[in-house]
Parts: structure tokens; sequence; C-alpha cells
């Protein structure tokens, strides 16, 4: 059977609108201030307690964690990369065009949509295949090691949740909600959202693509449905 690889255009479009989309949620959590996902609370706490953006710090960090491929040997997509830059960029833009958000009920809708989106964006830049986001990859990497990947994620993003607490970042109903509602959203945006040769049989993976340097496509759906980010 011969595979048609799809258009490599097509896939660095649906990345980018992913990314740019998952930037936009993760400003809406922040904008609606009734908590905001383990990692995003890391970064806000950052930034409030150092200075500098929320988005300024979610790169900082990404480009840290990284770093912590390499003794993993893990090796970064192009997807991861432009992951660590696009999303922060887009974070601090929003948070300064946009003014926070008042009255309860409008901060209700404008958290329930920064999930509903947040969930959308996931399964559009994971969907495209080329590369996990850094915190993923590290997760992924430490469990490739023996470990359990739901243990390794747990204990990673409490850490992380735990201590943007401690350092001022915002944890609340929305927290909760992220934290049960991008589960059930993701598993349906990923495997709908991946582009797959059109000769393909449904639920195979997508065929790899030369600009993404890290793990196959297959790699992508294998990720656990919480909180596949930038994240």
């Amino acid at each position: 059977m011969t595979w048609i690889r799809p258009p490599r255009a097509r896939r660095l479009v649906q990345l980018y609108v992913g990314l740019v989309l998952f930037g936009v949620s993760s400003a809406m959590l922040l904008l609606a201030g009734l908590g905001v996902d383990p990692w995003d609370v890391f970064h806000q706490g950052l930034s409030r307690r150092l200075g500098l953006g929320v988005g300024t710090w979610a790169i900082i960090v990404g480009v840290l964690v990284l770093l912590l491929w390499i003794p993993l040997r893990q090796r970064p997509g192009f997807g991861t990369l432009s992951n660590v830059i696009v999303v922060g960029l887009v974070i601090d833009a929003m948070l300064a065009a946009v003014p926070p958000v008042h009255g309860l009920l409008a901060r209700v809708v404008v958290m329930c949509g920064g999930v509903v989106l947040n969930g959308i964006a996931t399964g559009a830049y994971i969907g495209a295949g080329l590369g996990p986001g850094p915190r993923d990859g590290l997760m992924v990497g430490l469990a490739a090691r023996g470990h359990s990947l739901r243990v390794v994620r747990t204990s990673i993003e409490l850490t992380v949740l735990l201590t943007g607490w401690l350092l001022g970042g915002t944890v609340g109903v929305g927290t909760v909600v992220y934290a049960l509602g991008i589960g059930p959203i993701v598993h349906i945006t990923i495997p709908l959202l991946a582009i797959r040769g059109s000769s393909a049989p449904a639920g195979t993976p997508a065929m790899s693509d030369p600009l993404a340097t890290g793990p196959p496509d297959s790699f992508t759906p294998a990720l656990p449905p919480h909180k596949l980010e930038r994240q």
C-alpha cells in the first residue's frame, strides 16, 4: 500500500495555529483569575515574586526543561522548539492587550472557554506530529527509564503546583476544572486532529516528517491525555 505524506505546509499551519490558540487559552485562564493549570501556577508565581511576564517565564522554564532532555537522550522536534517560544510570547501579548475579566459569571465563562480551547489547541499542535512539548518530553523521558508515567507526571505537576502556590501563583476552582476537564477533551481532539496519510486505515499513526527530529508521530498519541503541553 502506498503512503501519501500530508503536505508539510498543512502540518506547519496546524502546529502554529495550535500553539497560538494554546497561548490564548492559557491567557484566558490567567485573565479569569480563578486558578490555572499547575505549570502556569508556577510561571505566575515566578512572575509575581521575581518580575517579568508570565509568558516570559513560560519560555525560560521551557528552555530549562529542554536542557533536562540532554541526559535523558531525548531529541526535540521542530514543534518542540516552536512550543517553547510561541506559547509564551502569545501569553504575554494577550495579558498586555486584554484587561482582567470582572464579574463572577464572566470569569466562569472565560475560565471554561479557556479549558475547552486549551484542549482543542493541544489536539491541534500534538496532531501536527512535529514533536511534543518540552514538559511532556521530560515526563516521557523519565518514564522511559523504568518509572511509571502516571507517577512521574503526577509528581512533577504536584511539585510545580506547590512551588508555584508558595511563590504566589493562583490555585483555585479553575485549577480543579482544568485537571478534571482537559483529559476528556484531548482524548477527543488528539485523534480527531491527528494528520495521517490519506491511505492509512483508521487509527494508524501519522507518518513522520523531516522537520520532526524528535520521536515519530506514533509517540504523541501515546502521551497521557492530561495536560499534554507546552505544553
